[in-house]
């Protein structure tokens, strides 16, 4: 089901899926290794793009199953200038590999898409989502960003998605950029086990900096690489709290830190998540963007389906 770029589904409410844990599946569960974090390597063989793919259509049969609607997510989160050149790609061969993604999620859609599918173009950070020492202005951001950005609005993307955002004057950036191409855009800000984010900013200082300083272009924020018992305390009927639409969170309680030093895959409990995430979803209806981040997996991706259908 292609979409005019105009129209998020999403935004009209019902119950909508994204999945962000690839990577650390098939570090940890799969055992194939993602030089710089990055999955978008995999798009160079055949049996890569087919792994690729099987992600995609496995989250559409967990939607499906659910009546829910899809949002699948590219593998583009560190395809980026620098990031890319940390692990020997040079801009034109990045500015390939992005493209090449979105031609992937658009043959999935169009083979399986018969649900409301949204494809959404992965953006990350410039530097360590974690630990950003370094930051950027939002004109320096914009510039940055825009550089993958201006390619994906070559391709058939319907959204721009900045994932696991630290600080807000990059958001701010990825948002300008994303309107300078007449993209629809999202920010998901990663937080802290205190609920701030890596910077220390409240999260809903955040968001309103965002929008105060882009008129407010972006279609909604979310909340990702977090777990619930790290972000659910500043929750609250606060007026920001209307523009966060989505939580895309981790399985694990531990740290930023700690994942980071992790040996092993901590996967929590896909139960407990999908009940952590569908009493949220109670609490705030607005929230209708649900999904799993670093350590989950199609388990969770179902039982977050069926506990937030069923809430």
């Amino acid at each position: 089901m292609a979409l005019h770029r105009t129209h998020l589904p999403q935004t009209e409410g019902g119950l909508f899926l994204a999945y962000t844990g690839m990577e650390t599946d098939l570090l940890f569960t799969k055992g194939i290794d993602l030089p710089g974090f990055a999955s978008y390597p995999l798009l160079e063989t055949d049996q890569g793009r087919a792994l690729l793919a099987q992600y995609l259509v496995d989250l559409i049969e967990v939607a499906r199953r659910a009546g829910a609607g899809v949002i699948l997510e590219s593998p583009t989160w560190v395809a980026n200038r620098d990031r890319g050149a940390d692990i020997g790609y040079a801009p034109d061969i990045l500015q390939e590999r992005n493209r090449q993604s979105v031609r992937l999620m658009a043959g999935v859609r169009e083979t399986h898409g018969d649900l409301p599918t949204v494809i959404s173009a992965n953006v990350g950070p410039r530097a360590d989502a974690y630990s950003p020492s370094v930051q950027m202005s939002a004109d320096d951001a914009e510039g940055y960003h825009g550089e993958q950005i201006g390619t994906l609005a070559e391709t058939d993307v319907d959204l721009i998605s900045g994932y696991t955002i630290a600080y807000a004057q990059e958001a701010i950036g990825i948002v300008r950029a994303a309107k300078r191409f007449g993209l629809p855009v999202i920010i998901a800000f990663t937080v802290e086990t205190d609920g701030r984010l890596p910077t220390g900013q409240p999260l809903g200082a955040a968001i309103e900096a965002v929008d105060a300083a882009t008129d407010g272009y972006a279609s909604y924020f979310m909340i990702n690489c977090a777990h619930p018992d790290h972000f659910a305390k500043v929750l609250s009927d606060a007026p920001w709290m209307n523009r966060l639409k989505g939580i895309v969170a981790n399985a694990s309680r531990c740290s930023h830190a700690e994942l980071d030093e992790a040996d092993v895959l901590d996967d929590g409990d896909p139960q407990e998540l999908g009940l952590q995430l569908a009493e949220i979803r109670r609490a705030y209806p607005d929230i209708n963007v649900l999904g799993g981040c670093c350590g989950t997996d199609m388990r969770h991706m179902a039982c977050i389906a069926q506990a937030a259908r069923q809430g």
